[in-house]
């Protein structure tokens, strides 16, 4: 385990190598903008999902024929990175296949989150490597927290497009296919703590490439760009004072689900020797 730090004029970002994990967000008078982590409430601040977004039926997946177990969310937040430096703004953070993985993950890849500071935004690069000579099926999804001080229902999201939202319930780790309006063709939404009840607010599938955490203040901002991420989560623990912001390339299992993973909704499908890119930003100010 490392931690790493990248830096710029306006912000200064560390990186763990455990899981790859965002740490610290700090803009040039030293306002952290990302959630440090509380056991009360969630120890984690910033977990890469991969390769599953949520969890799956049991904890298990079918693929050939073969039944293999996978944790919500995947393994790599529990997996430790090689970081490379690459220029005091920009770093890579690498995990491979090894024969441990591969026991519940029977494929051989790379997985890389390049982190790198331009001005106020810092981009997230995650890369897909399927060195496998076969069809690699996988998620990807972002999971940052970020601080809400004076607790969320200060903060409310903007969208970049009207919406009309409506959250896909959950029971326990899966989706119900059951839907809960929160808003009627707008494209703010006020954060109120009863969302999070039960667990998340899942969207599906949003018009919107962009959203933006603010204080009803506008003394705090953080856009959040997530072009080529269909669907959305937005998470927090009644009574924490932090709201994730999750884009997601996959979703959780719906209760009806048959166990393929081939067949799973969301999964993308990688051709071997092939690499899928997914890029999301992170705007402060």
């Amino acid at each position: 385990m490392a931690l790493v730090s990248i830096k710029n004029q306006f912000l200064t970002v560390v990186i763990d190598s455990l899981g790859a994990e965002l740490a610290s967000i700090k803009d040039a008078r030293g306002t952290e903008y990302l959630w440090q982590g509380d056991a009360r409430f969630w120890k984690s601040r910033a977990p890469v999902l991969f390769p599953i977004v949520g969890g799956v039926k049991d904890d298990q997946y079918a693929l050939n024929g073969q039944t293999y177990s996978l944790m919500k969310h995947g393994f790599a937040r529990f997996q430790d990175f090689t970081p490379k430096m690459i220029s005091e703004t920009q770093v890579v953070m690498t995990l491979t296949s090894n024969p441990e993985l591969k026991i519940n993950y029977p494929y051989d890849f790379t997985l890389q989150l390049i982190y790198k500071l331009e001005d106020n935004a810092l981009s997230v690069d995650y890369v897909i490597m399927n060195q496998s000579g076969q069809v690699m099926y996988a998620s990807i999804g972002a999971h940052e927290g970020y601080a809400c001080p004076e607790g969320i229902e200060d903060y409310q999201v903007a969208f970049e497009q009207t919406e009309i939202l409506a959250t896909t319930e959950l029971d326990g780790n899966l989706l119900t296919g059951e839907t809960k309006p929160v808003l009627n063709e707008g494209n703010v939404l006020p954060l109120k703590t009863e969302y999070f009840a039960v667990d998340a607010l899942v969207f599906t599938a949003l018009k919107s490439q962009a959203a933006t955490l603010t204080h009803k203040s506008g003394n705090r901002k953080i856009r959040v760009e997530f072009p080529g991420f269909p669907s959305l989560g937005i998470w927090t623990k009644p009574g924490a004072p932090y709201i994730c912001i999750e884009p997601w390339c996959g979703l959780p299992d719906f209760v009806d689900r048959n166990g393929d993973i081939t067949q799973k909704r969301g999964i993308m499908a990688i051709a071997p020797d092939q690499t899928l890119t997914r890029t999301h930003k992170i705007i402060i100010g």
